[in-house]
């Protein structure tokens, strides 16, 4: 919970770049991804409810959380609130719904899911079957030089968070059926499929809806775009747009590209893509904060990563300054 001191601290340092701003507001869209129900040892990066609670509540207490829609409009026309800020999910995890939800209308703040519409009550996703492999494999050296991604050691909790990353990092730009394989191989040399659907189903998706969360396209299959041809990445952009309205019934305003990397990740074509799709706007993964100046199909989402409120606080209000 934020202290009164950092609170009040961390409205007026807003109050006082939104003076010196005068009509040149910026946005801060924080991008998370899953919330955990404890600590996980080869998560550090993903929030545990507690930690997100109280990120949740200095936002309401400190900011202007804003729904993405609003927000847009608002950057668009030059009339942003000051400390501006919206709340958005990548991918599209049961834990949004079972977890993140019920924090989030405690405090009555509205949010936007990124949805990888091929994962909805299919199981889980590649990154996520090479994690759980790696925690469980024996501790022994991990021998993955016939495929090019070297030896790893499992010794200790350090070791396999950093051989977790290094796999997710080197099979990300694979193609997806190389992703797949690898994550089918490390399943059975640990001797264990993956143990529960960590994704949204259908029917949490519809539930996510109709509570006023916005549901937002990320492909079908969460490929790198810039590694599929020109047909291939039209087909992910476009059909997870029309099978998340199919589900929902709503329209699926905005899009968020798979790793968001400017340049790498997706590029000019792809732009030309999601707006070809119908999608209103699309999101980065760049740090800093959303301007007038940055084009609309590619505003930046950043989020966070200190465990501290006053810390936390201050470093989006130096985005917004910056």
């Amino acid at each position: 919970m934020p202290s009164r001191f950092t609170a009040r601290l961390i409205r007026a340092a807003g109050d006082a770049i939104a003076a010196r701003s005068k009509g040149s507001a910026r946005l801060c869209i924080l991008n998370y991804h899953r919330v955990l129900e404890a600590p996980h040892p080869l998560l550090s990066s993903e929030p545990h409810v507690q930690a997100f609670r109280w990120q949740i509540e200095l936002l309401a207490e400190c900011f202007n959380v804003m729904s993405l829609h609003d927000a847009v409009l608002a950057l668009t026309a030059g009339d942003l609130p000051p400390r501006a800020v919206c709340i958005s999910f990548d991918d599209g995890y049961r834990s949004v719904h079972d977890l993140a939800l019920p924090i989030m209308k405690e405090f009555n703040v509205p949010a936007t899911v990124f949805v990888s519409s091929g994962y909805v009550g299919q199981g889980n996703m590649w990154n996520d079957r090479i994690i759980e492999s790696v925690q469980i494999l024996p501790s022994q050296k991990l021998d993955l030089r016939d495929i090019g991604l070297g030896m790893h050691s499992l010794n200790s909790i350090h070791d396999r968070k950093r051989t977790a990353h290094a796999l997710i990092e080197a099979s990300k730009y694979q193609h997806p059926d190389d992703r797949l394989a690898l994550a089918q191989r490390l399943e059975a040399m640990a001797g264990k499929n993956s143990s529960r659907c960590l994704m949204l189903t259908p029917q949490m998706v519809v539930n996510l809806a109709h509570q006023g969360i916005e549901i937002g396209g990320h492909t079908v299959s969460h490929p790198i775009l810039t590694r599929l041809e020109d047909e291939s990445a039209r087909y992910e952009i476009t059909a997870g747009k029309q099978q998340l309205e199919a589900i929902t019934g709503k329209p699926v305003r905005f899009f968020a590209y798979p790793n968001g990397k400017t340049g790498r990740d997706f590029d000019e074509r792809h732009i030309r893509m999601v707006k070809e799709a119908g999608f209103s706007a699309a999101f980065t993964t760049s740090v800093g904060a959303a301007s007038r100046k940055h084009n609309r199909f590619a505003l930046p989402r950043s989020c966070p990563w200190d465990a501290n409120p006053l810390l936390f606080g201050l470093r989006l209000m130096r985005w917004l300054a910056s």
